[in-house]
């Protein structure tokens, strides 16, 4: 058997959490080794809804810019026909960006294409996934984990991450239970080149016998996506295809030239009692599966490898492990909420997504990382800190989410000098009129609120830990120890 050198952290899993994960350790400069048992990156479109709060992550990771030139575009109409007869809709509220929100509606870009930016992204770190390699064992102590390798290495790691997906090898391995239920019938999905559809609207038809089968056309890509009830026969030669079609749309002028990618898949919801056994975690759909609907698995799947990265880098930086419990107690109710969001639209006709599916209100109020100082402001511990734009001290245009960028906590200080120590990883930012971050057109007192000595911590996640003034300081600090901040 052959021994590797040992790591960090061993990532089971290259799929959007993986390489999520894999990217913010990477620019914490954290060691890891990345697996996954396929032979190549994944091929389909499946999860291609990435919602504001995701849009937001990835610009922090620095993978935004790339994404959106790869064409990554805003959702096209829902058009639903009914005979000779259609209604246009559109998927979402109409929302508008505003200051607070840069992103107020989600974009589409299909898995193989946001995942292809997630490596290129982890490339220029220096690091890449290894494919091909599956995991095939783990033994784990006090001070780590040993994992076996179908190669026959053993990778020694002080910690494991399972992001290895819905038929996850490391959940059943850890004796974690994934209770919750399966909605009768399956769904398919397939990648489709054709012609006799424009590529303008999301096109929606329901079989005579109220299958449905809908068209939407793949932003970034000459690609429809092919989503409906899967056939009895799982039959996707062109052939079969083309002769669903004809049966669910009653049309003869829609015709499939290649099917490169398809699947089929039970619709499950689904929740891992634990996220943490040991020293080995789970993340992303390992963890917890959704219907399709609503577009919020590939989302609450990368949030998680966000809230647990700069934990995880802590803690190998001399943080206590409690820190590592909060991301259970962080992400697996959010987990619990998406799920019954996801279960609430599956069950309705009409497929229009609110805010609530843009996750940009999703919260850790009841956190042990979320401090109550008992100030009063526009945002409170717990929630994600918004946006806004001011000037730097030369008068150039910043954005408070390019001051919270990056690995570091950040303590923004409004009109008051704090008694807070400066250290490594804690950025201290005075905001006023002679500070490092000017409010010149008031987005920053419009989006926060805080009182005139007020000031508001905001972790590397870019959530609130705790708003208060000038005279909390030593509570502040109690706090910092806690948790070796």
């Amino acid at each position: 058997m052959t021994h590797s050198p040992t790591t960090d952290v061993l990532i089971c899993g290259a799929g959007a959490a993986g390489l999520t994960l894999a990217i913010d350790l990477a620019r914490r400069g954290v060691d890891f080794v990345l697996i996954d048992k396929a032979e190549g990156p994944f091929q389909g479109s499946r999860g291609k809804g990435l919602q504001p709060r995701s849009l937001e992550v990835f610009e922090d990771l620095g993978v935004l810019d790339s994404l959106l030139a790869a064409g990554a575009a805003p959702y096209p109409t829902i058009r639903a026909y009914a005979g000779e007869t259609f209604t246009d809709t559109l998927l979402g509220e109409d929302a508008q960006p505003t200051p607070a929100e840069p992103w107020a509606m989600p974009l589409m870009a299909p898995q193989f294409l946001t995942e292809r930016v997630l490596r290129d992204r982890l490339k220029a770190l220096g690091h890449a996934p290894r494919f091909g390699i599956a995991l095939t064992g783990f033994a784990q102590d006090a001070d780590g984990v040993t994992a076996t390798l179908e190669t026959g290495e053993t990778i020694r790691a002080k910690w494991m991450v399972g992001a290895d997906g819905g038929r996850s090898f490391v959940r059943p391995a850890l004796g974690v239970e994934f209770p919750g239920e399966t909605r009768p019938g399956r769904g398919m999905v397939a990648d489709i080149r054709l012609d006799g559809l424009s590529r303008e609207v999301w096109h929606n038809f329901t079989g005579p016998n109220g299958q449905r089968i809908s068209f939407c056309p793949l932003a970034g890509t000459d690609l429809f996506q092919l989503q409906g009830h899967a056939p009895d026969e799982e039959d996707f030669s062109v052939a079969a295809v083309n002769a669903l079609i004809r049966q669910r749309t009653g049309r003869d002028d829609i015709f499939v030239r290649e099917a490169p990618w398809a699947s089929t898949f039970g619709i499950n919801a689904r929740l891992a009692e634990r996220y943490r056994v040991g020293r080995v975690l789970l993340a992303g759909d390992a963890a917890h599966v959704h219907p399709p609907t609503g577009g919020q698995g590939l989302n609450t799947s990368l949030q998680d490898a966000y809230n647990l990265g700069w934990k995880l880098a802590a803690v190998l930086a001399g943080a206590p492990e409690s820190l590592i419990d909060t991301y259970e107690a962080e992400r697996r109710p959010i987990a619990a909420a998406v799920l019954g969001l996801s279960t609430r639209l599956l069950s309705q006709t009409e497929v229009k997504r609110g805010r609530e599916a843009r996750q940009l209100d999703l919260a850790y109020p009841e956190s042990p990382l979320s401090l109550d100082l008992g100030v009063a402001a526009k945002i409170a511990p717990g929630d994600r800190a918004p946006d806004a734009p001011c000037r730097g001290r030369d008068g150039a245009p910043v954005r408070v989410f390019e001051i919270l960028a990056g690995a570091n906590w950040t303590l923004l200080a409004s009109g008051a000098s704090l008694a807070i120590a400066p250290r490594q990883g804690l950025a201290i930012v005075a905001v006023g009129p002679d500070g490092d971050l000017i409010d010149a057109e008031g987005w920053f007192a419009d989006a926060y609120g805080l009182p005139t000595d007020g000031f508001v911590l905001v972790r590397p996640d870019g959530y609130v830990a705790a708003v208060g003034r000038a005279g909390d300081e030593e509570r502040l600090e109690a706090h910092f120890a806690q948790f070796g901040l």
